[in-house]
């Protein structure tokens, strides 16, 4: 039974931190894993956890940190510890995304207690075998049809997350998304690069963030997590609906096809233009049936998943580039080539993105290529 506590007003305001910043095993402790111990120390509710077992289950880009922790009476049971701490970070958020996803057949974490106030929460564990280490190992073992049966589950559970009743979360609206096109210049091209656009360059740039957003914001609107990739999505054991899904916690209402280019068209993994194609049809077939709100003609719905695709990795550029030089994190930097392909590669299909795809040349230096275009 999660506790029951009252929710202060405060705002959510993500921030990053160094990795450096995560507690290690032998590492003094901060405040914070102090505050973390006496929580569960004191915790009501018949929860008996050995907070001597407390240890780094995973880190993201955040204030955000995740301990696991074993019970005493099972010690083979383990929970995991949530430690957002206010002002930077809010858990109401994240309690009202999972009581929305696990309502529409989502399989997200139990919130088994929470203290809003201090920005704690205990939830059930759902193990650490990622998507993403799953697919590496069928993929290196030319499985397949592990791949292929791994992510028809992740199509299924996001259909299900599709339809949970989304009009209570925040819009992704206009100025969140050109908030985040503008990361592009800003860490990529200027602070990543070094790199100084022109007059024109910058009068070019806008008026394709001009095109993508009034193809985004036509587009039908359900619920959207944000960040539905393979880091995000867990291979859950002993039978349960796989994928388990976490980090919903920035969740909005927005454009139906972002989801499906988080997890198609992923940072972490790439698959051939053909399985995307593929797995985009399977999605787009359940997603009619379960009355999903997506266009009735593939060929439109393809377009409107690409456009939103080159929106997310304009702004995943921007990102990435943001944590290296402004929070220290190194290891994202390796996955810019990618990303980086994913949005040359729909620039160079459709003249109006012409002039970025230009732009990409010369950053890069390039020799301009011809391409098909529509």
């Amino acid at each position: 039974m999660p506790l029951k506590t009252s929710l202060p007003p405060s705002s959510h305001a993500c921030a990053t931190i160094p990795e450096a910043a995560v507690a290690t095993p032998g590492a003094p402790e901060d405040a914070r894993m102090k505050s973390v111990r006496a929580w569960l120390d004191g915790m009501p509710g018949g929860f008996a956890l050995d907070a001597s077992t407390l240890h780094p289950a995973s880190s993201d880009a955040s204030f955000r940190r995740y301990f696991r922790v074993a019970e005493v009476r099972a010690p083979g049971r383990t929970f995991i510890v949530m430690d957002a701490p206010p002002p930077q970070e809010d858990v109401r958020p994240f309690v009202h995304a999972a009581g929305l996803f696990r309502a529409a057949g989502v399989s997200t974490p139990d919130i088994l207690a929470q203290d809003p106030m201090h920005g704690f929460l205990l939830l059930t564990d759902l193990g650490d075998t990622t998507y993403l280490g799953a697919l590496e190992q069928a993929r290196a073992a030319g499985d397949a049809a592990a791949c292929d049966r791994l992510m028809r589950d992740a199509l299924q559970a996001l259909v299900r997350l599709q339809g949970a009743v989304g009009a209570s979360l925040p819009s992704y609206d206009e100025p969140r998304l050109r908030a985040e096109l503008d990361l592009f210049p800003t860490w990529y091209v200027q602070r990543h690069l070094g790199a100084v656009l022109s007059t024109s360059e910058q009068v070019a740039l806008a008026k394709v963030s001009d095109a993508l957003l009034a193809n985004i914001l036509a587009q039908p609107a359900v619920p959207v997590h944000r960040d539905y990739h393979t880091r995000n999505l867990m291979v859950l054991p002993g039978g349960q609906s796989n994928p388990g899904v976490l980090d919903f916690q920035d969740a909005v209402f927005g454009a139906v096809t972002y989801d499906l280019v988080s997890l198609l068209r992923d940072a972490y993994i790439d698959w051939s233009e053909e399985q995307q194609l593929d797995w985009a049809i399977r999605y787009w077939e359940q997603a009619r049936v379960a009355g999903i709100p997506v266009r009735p003609d593939f060929a439109e719905f393809y377009l409107d998943f690409e456009w939103m695709g080159l929106q997310r990795q304009l702004k995943v550029l921007g990102i990435f580039a943001r944590l290296f030089h402004r929070d220290g994190k190194g290891q994202y930097l390796r996955e810019l080539p990618r990303v980086l392909g994913y949005a040359r590669a729909v620039a160079g299909r459709y003249s109006v993105f012409t002039p970025l795809l230009r732009l990409f040349d010369r950053l890069q230096g390039v020799a301009p290529t011809a391409a098909y275009t529509f």
